[in-house]
């Protein structure tokens, strides 16, 4: 079930980084970020009152919500980091750098004494390295634009420094997730408790910081809705994964968002894949196969 899952959040974080590559580039990724998590949060509070999860997890004591709430505020500067990056960088550049986030999670995991089996961890190391080759550089007619972005901009500006720090980011939070959380609030708690704080301290902070909170007009808010439900349906299935299958295996398998991305620009946009692509989906399928097998 946990693969499932997995391949799920993939799937949905993909399309997600896809269409939030267009809302950033709207209305800005503070917006993009703010309006998106408001839409998760109307659809996971009424679940999480009608259905009493949120009065069952109140009785599993402090200490998974105090580490809740350092996760979360992990994982909202990951978040805003990542939609910035897709803002000013080139998004076949910033998907790949942050799906790497799966190997800081299988590190982790590793230290806190979680042990695979060799076929697993054949698996773990094809899907790690079919998602680099997948997602790796832009296609040759991008590949001078990112080149002459990046050295016009800078390495910070060019998106790749905040890919790297979402990527570490959320690696510690998903670890964070898999031990010390979700074993005793449930897998669907934490993704509601994030985007009840998220919107609240981007609100907060969003006039010192001279951040615009303006409400979006127009079609955008299709785009804005589609990342929102998107993206909440890939934290539900990834958290709730992590509970029900080793934290290293479903965080190698959700990490495969990248490859969903970039064959997405393939499609949408016209992106030439090179051959080196193509081996690393099939690599990536082979991993998939290979975690799976039981």
């Amino acid at each position: 079930m946990g693969i499932i899952l997995g391949l799920t959040a993939a799937l949905c974080w993909g399309m997600a980084d896809f269409l939030a590559r267009y809302a950033t580039r709207l209305v800005g990724s503070y917006r993009t970020l703010l309006f998106m998590q408001g839409i998760g949060l109307l659809i996971l509070s009424y679940y999480v009152v009608a259905s009493g999860e949120l009065q069952r997890s109140l009785g599993s004591g402090w200490q998974p919500w105090a580490w809740l709430v350092v996760a979360n505020l992990l994982e909202i500067a990951s978040a805003l980091a990542l939609y910035r990056a897709f803002e000013v960088g080139v998004i076949s550049v910033v998907s790949p750098v942050a799906a790497s986030y799966a190997a800081v999670t299988v590190v982790l995991s590793f230290a806190s004494g979680e042990r695979l089996e060799p076929l697993r961890w054949a698996g773990i190391a094809a899907a790690l390295v079919g998602v680099v080759l997948a997602s790796a550089g832009p296609p040759p007619p991008a590949a001078a634009r990112v080149k002459a972005q990046v050295r016009g901009h800078s390495f910070f500006h060019s998106g790749i420094a905040l890919a790297l720090f979402a990527a570490v980011a959320f690696g510690v939070t998903f670890w964070m997730y898999g031990f010390l959380i979700i074993p005793y609030v449930g897998g669907v708690i934490p993704v509601w408790l994030v985007r009840v704080m998220t919107p609240t301290i981007l609100l907060l902070v969003a006039r010192p910081s001279g951040q615009s909170v303006r409400l979006p007009r127009g079609s955008i808010w299709w785009l804005i809705i589609g990342v929102g439900l998107l993206d909440t349906v890939a934290f539900v299935a990834n958290s709730v994964g992590l509970g029900t299958d080793q934290v290293s295996v479903v965080s190698v398998i959700g990490s495969l968002f990248s490859a969903v991305t970039v064959l997405l620009a393939a499609v949408f946009l016209h992106d030439r894949l090179r051959w080196s692509q193509w081996l690393g989906v099939a690599i990536t399928l082979v991993g998939v196969a290979l975690v799976s097998a039981r």
